[in-house]
């Protein structure tokens, strides 16, 4: 075996049951087979840490964040994930030869479990087709866009607080459910121009499959029995993410012809009443779906059905269940940590006054210290727990030859706990993120919605998000939760959720004159 200077990296030795897995999977899946090439490629180091994660039980997560905090000393740690072997990344300078390079782009292999709901739209594509379409839908998240979304994150944050009320000086109640239908509210209406009202709504047929179809796709990849399509689609499980699916891409398909029908109505009538001056008076709303069916890549091509299905579908799905993860967190540390509700009521009190005025985009970015709390929220909770590439090439980490194909996993959790940028890593301290305080720190120590190429796209639309919603919720109510820490617990999936949900309480807020 060859040995590349003094550091060469190596896997050992998996356990035999992991070598049966490996041999059911390769059959179904070529790809799969050039992991057990890699096992044998590489020669043994002592240097590091090698660990063996079992991904099938819940206690995944808890191995995953004592190995890294064990061995936070160490460069990088190499772990046996099931019958997988990977790379595990949590400081910045590792981190950052990875995310800053173009062409390490290709997500891991449990991703392609989402394909047969996103295809290969902007979260699951790679190669020319990924960089094709990131750049011919950057534009469709400039500034004015979200400007013109705002009156739909508005709307529906009222009727969350409509729906709050209900529980307002009653006992605590798991505040988990009413979130993720207000975000899917949001990106449903924002990113179909389909206002599907399932905050008041819960148990229409659409809104039970988008849930239903992110558990089920979280339990696939947690366990490697399913992962064969041939066993997968003749379990029970893979009867329902059928049925599920024809759900999902019907509404879509619905949603598109509307779209397209509509907008040859409109050519027709333009055609026919050129002349007429009140054309074009009445605006609507515009949606992610609108700016889809104009946007035109480099050759002036535009995108094919089955393309804008796959980026209206990614936007969906990407959109609600991250932003509702981070929402939850916030109001679990705010509930916590009332001297900092006050410092954030006292922020609202001087930009609303007892104004109930709706929120414009001047005053958000006046609310300075909300966005601190929801940027040290992600810090201790990014919603996405876990970034996993596949090397498309070789390359240097610290000094060890990374061989091509290794399975690359970076974990935010971890790299935002590291005592030398952010001192004291489990506290809540909102002032981390005082532009004095973050003067200096290096780009890949906080990467919430990743970096580099491939960060997310949504960004600063989840940001406006997340700061209305917040907003509103705290001009209007205290927050108050008994909930301990160790009793929220955490699972680990594509995204991080609270596992036992968010208990809170609501008191009525005091107005800033009383």
């Amino acid at each position: 075996m060859k040995r590349v200077g003094p550091r060469t990296l190596s896997w050992g030795t998996p356990l035999l049951t992991d070598l049966a897995n490996l041999v059911v999977l390769s059959c179904e899946d070529q790809k799969t087979s050039s992991d057990v090439n890699i096992l044998f490629k590489i020669t043994v180091i002592n240097k590091l840490a090698i660990c063996k994660l079992n991904v099938y039980f819940p206690g995944f997560w808890k191995q995953v964040i004592k190995f890294s905090e064990e061995y936070r000393c160490i460069p990088l740690l190499k772990v046996w994930v099931g019958p997988f072997p990977h790379i595990i990344l949590y400081h910045q300078d590792t981190v950052e030869v990875v995310l800053r390079n173009s062409t390490f782009i290709e997500k891991s292999y449990l991703y392609r479990f989402l394909q047969p709901w996103l295809g290969t739209g902007l979260l699951t594509s790679t190669g020319k087709k990924w960089h094709s379409r990131r750049k011919m839908l950057t534009p469709t998240f400039h500034f004015t866009i979200l400007v013109d979304f705002l009156e739909v994150m508005i709307e529906q944050a009222n009727i969350l607080v409509q729906n709050l009320e209900q529980h307002l000086d009653k006992d605590p109640f798991n505040f988990s459910l009413y979130i993720v239908l207000c975000t899917l509210d949001i990106i449903c209406e924002t990113a179909m121009g389909k206002n599907i009202g399932a905050q008041k709504n819960k148990n229409s047929d659409y809104v039970k499959a988008v849930q239903s179809m992110s558990d089920l796709i979280h339990l696939r990849q947690k366990s490697p029995w399913l992962w064969p399509n041939i066993l997968y689609n003749i379990s029970g499980k893979g009867r329902q993410h059928h049925m599920n699916l024809k759900i999902l891409h019907s509404f879509t398909d619905k949603v598109i012809e509307e779209k397209l029908c509509k907008i040859k109505q409109q050519e027709r009538y333009q055609k026919g009443a050129a002349s007429n001056n009140h054309l074009g008076k009445n605006k609507e709303r515009k949606a992610f779906l609108d700016m889809l069916l104009d946007a035109r890549d480099e050759d002036g091509e535009k995108l094919s059905y089955i393309g804008i299905r796959e980026e209206v579908d990614t936007f969906m799905f990407e959109g609600h269940d991250t932003t509702a993860v981070a929402l939850n967190w916030a109001i679990y540390l705010l509930a916590s940590h009332p001297e900092i509700q006050r410092k954030v009521n006292s922020e609202l009190d001087e930009v609303f006054g007892d104004s109930d005025h709706h929120i414009t985009m001047e005053d958000l970015k006046k609310l300075r210290y909300l966005e601190c709390v929801i940027k040290e929220a992600l810090r201790l909770f990014p919603s996405v727990p876990i970034f996993a590439r596949i090397l498309k090439e070789e390359c240097y980490i610290r000094g060890y030859k990374i061989p091509k194909g290794t399975n690359i996993m970076i974990l935010p959790y971890a790299l935002h706990r590291d005592p030398d940028n952010f001192p004291e890593p489990e506290k809540f301290r909102p002032e981390r993120f005082f532009p004095e305080n973050s003067a200096g720190r290096h780009p890949y120590s906080y990467i919430p919605f990743s970096a580099g190429p491939r960060n997310c796209i949504g960004q600063r639309f989840a940001l406006v998000e997340e700061k209305i919603i917040l907003a509103t919720i705290l001009r209007h109510f205290w927050i108050e939760t008994k909930q301990k820490y160790e009793d929220v617990g955490m699972v680990a999936e594509l995204i991080l959720r609270p596992s036992k949900g968010i208990w809170i309480q609501l008191k009525k807020r005091p107005t800033p004159s009383s």
